[in-house]
């Protein structure tokens, strides 16, 4: 495999990363039709745990077998797909060495009434896997936020040392947000950049919408007139918030919605220089060919000029 400049350029940012991290973050950077470019679509499929079965698959019965999941990855030909223990142990063999895959370590689940999430995975089932990386969760503003980012670190320290990269899920929710506040413009930048401070190699957040949350956030941004005029724009902020782009940053498609509107956000998304997306229902909870036609056309963005 030979690495392209610009994922050069992006390894070069990990400035203490051992030779292992850096070759599986080559690894996801380097796979599938967007390798090489630096922009990357990868499939989580968490939902299970989040929401529940039925609300996850019952749109696309396939999908209840997790041979699915692994075979649109590999024939939509994303960069890596991410989900959680079991479903990667039950195609760990078949599909070995054919996608880098994310061992996603922590879930929540519906029934739970705190925001916070369970260790479900360790770096060990990583490894013995053959995963690339390690996701992780935390929520900026719970009440547990502090006790998950302890976890984080003891995770990423494990993970790193073992050659592993690391990718943080950063959702602020908790009890001085309300739902606005979750994905508000000045909200999404503080998540995006606590997830770099806690050493993410790849950042996923929400996209951020044009409200504004904290009250001495709103002074700087009115001050200092951080456009937020459009999701380009805001896009560009957050990535501005990860280091001044100095690390790679992915969003969510969030619910299910119409093919138009997650292109939209796509597009917005390239053009204020994030690295891409990172969609699950929107992609597996549609028929297969369905699917593979909205990924391609996903996919056909980023490789376009922003």
């Amino acid at each position: 495999m030979k690495l392209t400049r610009r994922v050069k350029e992006i390894l070069s940012w990990y400035e203490s990363d051992n030779p292992g991290t850096k070759a599986n973050l080559a690894r996801i950077l380097m796979e599938g039709k967007l390798g090489g470019t630096g922009r990357m679509v990868i499939l989580p499929v968490d939902q299970g745990f989040e929401h529940g079965p039925a609300r996850s698959f019952a749109p696309n019965p396939a999908a209840y077998d997790p041979h699915y999941h692994f075979e649109l990855a590999i024939e939509a030909g994303l960069n890596a797909y991410a989900a959680p223990l079991g479903m990667i142990e039950a195609g760990a063999a078949t599909f070995a060495g054919s996608i880098p895959t994310i061992l996603k370590v922590n879930s929540s689940n519906s029934l739970s009434t705190t925001k916070d999430q369970a260790v479900t995975g360790s770096v060990s089932d990583a490894l013995r896997l053959g995963c690339s990386a390690i996701g992780f969760t935390i929520y900026p503003s719970s009440e547990y936020q502090f006790e998950m980012m302890e976890e984080l670190r003891e995770l990423a320290e494990e993970a790193k040392a073992a050659g592993l990269a690391v990718v943080v899920w950063s959702y602020p929710r908790g009890p001085m947000l309300d739902k606005a506040g979750e994905t508000a413009f000045d909200i999404c930048a503080y998540a995006a950049h606590m997830a770099a401070l806690l050493g993410a190699h790849i950042i996923k957040v929400k996209p951020p919408t044009d409200a504004l949350s904290l009250d001495a956030a709103k002074k700087v941004y009115v001050e200092r007139k951080i456009d937020g005029s459009d999701l380009a724009k805001r896009i560009s902020h957050v990535v501005q918030s990860c280091f001044n782009g100095r690390r790679l940053v992915v969003f969510s498609g969030g619910e299910a919605k119409g093919a138009d509107a997650l292109l939209d956000e796509v597009r917005a998304i390239h053009a204020g220089g994030g690295n891409g997306s990172i969609v699950g229902r929107n992609a597996f909870q549609r028929p297969k060919e369905e699917a593979l036609k909205l990924l391609a056309s996903m996919i056909e963005v980023y490789k376009s000029k922003p």
